[in-house]
């Protein structure tokens, strides 16, 4: 994936991606699922450097980009759920 463009182009395929994600929740450390299916998607859009397993669960990646050495940014994100009942009536409604 090489620019914003490209992501317009996986639009809908992203959102089933997150849809998939919110039905399949997992507690706690215990994401494995999630875990996989981060580290799969980041490989499949040729980021080269993914380290799993961090603290059990984690994924780190290195995107490069295409500008060299510049200013770098960092990105955090949870992937554990919440456990709570969900009545949203979505059909993406948690299945847990």
């Amino acid at each position: 994936m090489r620019s914003v463009n490209d992501f317009r182009d996986i639009h809908d395929e992203a959102i089933a991606w997150r849809h998939h994600l919110h039905q399949n929740p997992e507690l706690g450390y215990n994401v494995h699922n999630t875990a996989r299916f981060v580290a799969e998607k980041l490989a499949s859009f040729g980021i080269n450097h993914i380290e799993t397993g961090i603290a059990e669960t984690g994924v780190v990646a290195v995107i490069q980009g295409a500008g060299g050495d510049g200013p770098t940014i960092g990105l955090r994100a949870d992937m554990d759920a919440l456990p709570i009942v969900e009545a949203t009536g979505k059909p993406w409604t948690s299945q847990i």
